[in-house]
């Protein structure tokens, strides 16, 4: 891989950790939040310290010939351990912190293990792109090669394992952002395994007199350039998708916003909207909220029955239904606050309002769709009588 892809894939890394940091933050006890991090940082150096042009700055600049294949291994075999403790942080369970602790303590050996064969070995001839197969007859620095080779090995596969089998389970198949992230990771992984198996068998090839140069290089780097970004891609996707769904609600909410826009602006409940855009989906579902606490001792539950069973009877849909009915309820007692005198509507019998994001969604669509709401407004002038409600 060029030193200009790997400085690209850097980069794009880079602006991950930086999105995720403030995470980190706010949850510095969260070992998945951690790891998340890990995940990004360790990939990173993986393109930094892989890229021809950065291995021959830090030979030069440490006086130390092919120092940058050790902190390359590191980094890779760092990334692989971080990826895994990270999908058993997400998949939870009673020996998660076990789990962890272990894979923690059996990477942490592999890390010191590769420093130490470094130390003993000797590695005199700079290699940028071929140290592995160059040196892999040599004492000690095969070993390192090895050891490495197959805890990357171990742990892409053993996440592959994990991620795949998860995706297909039935908690997972109805949470799509999961699921999609899993399936991601565990192609990634595929892939990446893709990377330590071609090596293993151009140094097993060294061992026995024989140079296969394409699978010592050229197979390595668009295994490990094509599955690292795939794996770290679906790292980040639950958290592309919690705020791909944020703003998606932003925009859906938007016409029970303005339903409720009289009653937030006459009490002075409407709050400054936040300049991050990611905070937008939270601020109007909550500006939502207040207005319905502050109109709530005004739905009119004679209304919401005759709205309820006039779009049962037409669709036959009850979740549509009761959608519709809660649209017509909140949009005639939204205009009811501006009137007063007005006794509340239906004040034996009260309805509480929906309070998820999904249903508030609905309501707006229902208020969108057909303006059904706005057409049941008349009839609550005079004041409906209680009824039984549905919610």
């Amino acid at each position: 891989m060029s030193g200009a892809i790997n400085y690209v894939s850097c980069g794009l890394l880079w602006v991950g950790l930086l999105a995720k940091l403030p995470d980190l933050i706010r949850h510095r006890s969260d070992l998945s939040q951690r790891a998340i991090n890990a995940v990004l940082a360790f990939a990173s150096l993986c393109f930094l310290f892989g890229a021809p042009p950065s291995v021959g700055m830090i030979n030069r600049i440490s006086g130390v010939p092919n120092l940058a294949a050790p902190l390359t291994y590191v980094s890779i075999t760092a990334y692989s351990a971080s990826l895994l403790i990270l999908i058993a942080c997400w998949r939870g369970g009673p020996a998660v912190r076990r789990t962890t602790r272990r894979w923690m303590g059996g990477y942490a050996a592999v890390l010191a293990g590769i420093s130490a064969l470094f130390a003993l070995g000797r590695t005199p001839q700079e290699r940028r792109t071929d140290f592995d197969t160059y040196y892999a007859t040599t004492p000690w620095i095969a070993e390192m090669v090895v050891l490495y080779l197959v805890a990357h090995l171990t742990a892409g596969t053993v996440s592959a394992l994990w991620s795949l089998r998860w995706a297909f389970e039935a908690e997972v198949r109805e949470r799509p952002w999961l699921r999609a992230s899993l399936l991601t990771i565990g192609t990634g992984t595929v892939i990446t395994a893709g990377y330590s198996v071609s090596k293993l068998i151009a140094v097993v090839a060294r061992w026995s007199g024989r140079d296969w140069p394409v699978l010592a290089t050229s197979v390595p780097s668009a295994c490990a350039g094509l599955g690292a970004l795939l794996t770290v891609a679906g790292v980040l996707l639950p958290m592309a998708g919690y705020h791909f769904s944020a703003w998606r609600d932003f925009l859906r909410l938007a016409s029970l916003d303005a339903a409720l826009d009289p009653v937030l602006r006459d009490r002075a409940l409407r709050v400054e909207r936040p300049c991050s855009p990611f905070l937008w989906g939270t601020w109007r579902r909550s500006t939502i909220l207040n207005g319905l606490h502050a109109i709530e001792t005004l739905f009119d539950t004679r209304l919401f029955d005759e709205v309820h069973d006039a779009e049962l009877t037409r669709t036959g849909d009850r979740e549509r239904a009761v959608s519709a009915a809660w649209a017509a309820t909140i949009a005639a007692a939204a205009q009811r606050s501006t009137q007063p005198l007005l006794e509340p509507a239906g004040a034996a019998t009260r309805l509480s309002h929906p309070r998820d994001s999904e249903a508030l969604v609905l309501i707006a669509d229902a208020l969108k769709r057909s303006g059904r709401a706005t057409r049941a407004i008349a009839p609550v002038a005079g004041g409906a009588g209680p009824a039984r409600p549905r919610v």
